[in-house]
């Protein structure tokens, strides 16, 4: 599976369309307004429904993706589920899913619109919260205003079952504040080495911190389901000899051209491709998430790959998909 690089064309078009509405006459607040909002005191207490944040090591490794797809599988199985785009300085949620806010997190962080104003409907009728791309300031966010933000989803969260963050790549600081705050955290790497010794960097990091849970590894872009439990095995081992913990393995996604081709319309995989091997993937994950069986019910013949998301191999994709 690939990142959103092939939107970037559209991310720069976005941030100039953005930079010319905050030229506008009252596009934005004033200075004041501003500081004002910054110095208001943030919300009582961060969200009460089950955050999972999903993150990665180093950029490029397909996070944003599974994020978009992860969170339809999950409204499929009737979550109520919001998307939060936590890469605020370099967003790609909203570009993946093929919609166009008229505001984001720019203008509720550094503006005066609420949470409420920016929150969108998306496929599935999954919520999204879109960030920002090419904000520096939002960017560096300092730990205050990202706490403000964690507490502010407090106010959105009546009617969901799940909160979903996609993180900033890496080990900066914003990323690991926003995993810190989540109740799951997956961690995201390739079969590529540099890739999984990144992600045992990001593993590292969190370990140093006051974290909810230990966690746990997904492997994106497979060859094989055997190549992902290599990976796994490997960060494991040195994960449990280095930091005496025990990192869990929630799975693969398997490497498909479907995936670049649904980034280039911007439609998530999961729609356009339903059969694909990723979308098996992910509906498998999703399970996962809501703590049911990965492999579905079975059906009593002993196949560990019955039930209704059963894992399929490129050959068996439909010619019309």
């Amino acid at each position: 599976m690939m990142s959103a690089d092939a939107g970037s064309g559209v991310a720069k078009r976005r941030t100039r369309e953005r930079s010319q509405r905050g030229a506008r006459p009252g596009s934005k607040t004033s200075r004041a307004a501003v500081a004002r909002r910054q110095a208001a005191a943030p919300p009582d207490s961060r969200p009460r429904r089950k955050v999972l944040a999903v993150t990665s090591g180093k950029g490029g490794v397909g996070k944003t993706n599974i994020v978009t797809n992860l969170a339809i599988a999950l409204a499929r199985q009737g979550a109520r589920v919001l998307v939060l785009d936590g890469d605020l300085g370099l967003a790609n949620v909203d570009l993946l899913l093929g919609i166009a806010p008229q505001y984001d997190l720019q203008d509720m962080i550094l503006g005066d619109r609420r949470i409420e104003d920016i929150v969108l409907e998306g496929p599935d009728g999954i919520r999204v919260v879109p960030a920002s791309s090419g904000v520096e300031e939002l960017a560096n966010l300092d730990e205050y205003r990202t706490e403000c933000l964690l507490r502010s989803l407090s106010d959105i969260e009546g009617d969901l079952d799940l909160i979903l963050i996609d993180t900033p790549s890496g080990i900066g600081t914003h990323a690991v504040a926003l995993s810190q705050a989540a109740d799951e955290i997956i961690v995201v790497t390739t079969p590529e080495p540099t890739s999984f010794s990144d992600a045992y960097a990001m593993i590292k990091v969190l370990s140093q911190r006051p974290l909810k849970c230990v966690p746990a590894l997904l492997v994106n872009q497979a060859n094989s389901e055997n190549e992902a439990l290599e990976v796994s095995k490997r960060v494991q081992a040195v994960a449990k000899r280095f930091l005496n913990i025990e990192v869990a393995y929630w799975g693969f996604v398997l490497a498909d051209e479907s995936v670049p081709k649904s980034v280039i319309r911007q439609e998530p995989f999961l729609s356009t491709y339903p059969y694909s091997p990723a979308s098996s993937c992910i509906n498998r994950l999703a399970r996962r998430v809501l703590g049911m069986s990965p492999e579905g019910k079975g059906n009593g013949n002993g196949n560990g790959n019955s039930g209704p998301y059963r894992l399929v191999t490129p050959d068996e994709v439909p010619e019309s998909v």
